[in-house]
């Protein structure tokens, strides 16, 4: 590789897919374009990866979007917040960060900065909903302005925060099943892991709405996208009620399986107690007889030791008997 060929891979920004819509169609980007003087073919749409130390050289140089939108692309503040300058829109979003294996999801951010002819996103880990996107793009869908590109990116929010609502539903009908079945074998951190993820959820979808409802009354903000800022916040209150009422329901369980534990605990000790009760005196007759001292009944008796365990068993079949009726043993 030649010394031009480093230069050019060291200036290109970070990249990681852009689309220029024009005509019905979709035309991809390639990183070289954007190092040219060319200019868009229609409404153009990049999204770029922040964890690339070139993405931030890029952004700074050549601002596709407003200085203060620029600016938020490039925070390290993580809050979610909105910004309105003119007729361009910034925000900072939460969402779910795409892992390639199976563990407890983590928070992600998603930033947006939207003009008239242009779109811009960007990311430091992958997401679920830029791939989402990702995928509505290559099956065809051709967004032609800001408002088309924030429908897709709020449908795949929505989406992907409802799986995760319907998935920990699913967890949560598992274990209502074992416990109407009288067989329990959830332990106290399932109930832990499952709770803190909802918490995390329900923390997501009020922040969002903090950030997105001044918009509302904000009128600086472009009318075009005033619908699908509406829409976002219609569904993200949805989807926190159905979160809450999943939460709720396994509020309830988590106090049933408590009480199934409490009263499992009781039982044992019932049990325990009880059978205290029954050896005490079979104890006391069998440390009399084992004293060696002098006088003791059937000492030189060559039945003894026969007559000494009947005496046992027969001082805890009275003591059964005195519980029984008072009631202290259940039939």
């Amino acid at each position: 590789m030649t010394y031009d060929d480093l230069r050019e891979t060291a200036v290109r920004p970070g990249l990681v897919w852009g689309f220029d819509f024009a005509e019905g169609r979709a035309w991809p980007i390639s990183e070289v374009e954007l190092l040219g003087p060319g200019t868009p073919r229609g409404f153009r749409w990049l999204h770029f990866n922040l964890a690339d130390q070139r993405t931030a050289r890029w952004l700074a140089a050549h601002r596709p979007v407003s200085a203060a939108a620029t600016e938020l692309l490039l925070s390290t503040d993580n809050s979610q917040r909105a910004e309105v300058e003119a007729d361009a829109l910034a925000l900072v979003l939460h969402d779910f960060e795409l892992d390639f294996i199976e563990s407890e999801p983590r928070v992600g951010v998603l930033r947006i900065a939207a003009s008239p002819s242009m779109i811009v996103t960007a990311r430091r880990h992958p997401l679920r909903c830029a791939e989402a996107v990702k995928r509505r793009l290559d099956a065809g869908a051709t967004p032609s302005s800001p408002a088309d590109a924030l429908e897709l990116i709020f449908a795949g929010m929505i989406d992907g925060f409802r799986a995760k609502t319907v998935e920990l539903e699913a967890q949560v009908q598992a274990i209502e099943d074992e416990l109407l079945k009288d067989r329990p074998a959830t332990d106290a951190r399932t109930f832990t892991t499952l709770r803190s993820l909802m918490v995390r959820m329900h923390r997501m979808f009020g922040g969002a709405r903090a950030a997105l409802r001044p918009l509302d009354e904000d009128g600086d903000v472009p009318q075009t996208l005033r619908e699908p800022l509406a829409r976002h916040l219609g569904r993200l209150s949805s989807a926190d009620q159905d979160l809450m009422a999943v939460q709720g329901q396994l509020r309830l369980l988590r106090d049933e399986m408590d009480l199934h534990a409490a009263q499992q605990t009781n039982d044992n000790l019932y049990f325990l107690s009880i059978l205290s009760a029954l050896l005490l005196p079979a104890t006391l007759v069998t440390g009399i007889f084992g004293m060696n001292t002098g006088g003791l009944p059937w000492t030189d008796h060559k039945l003894g030791s026969l007559w000494a365990t009947v005496t046992a068993l027969g001082s805890a079949g009275a003591v059964y008997l005195v519980l029984r009726l008072m009631g202290f043993i259940r039939r």
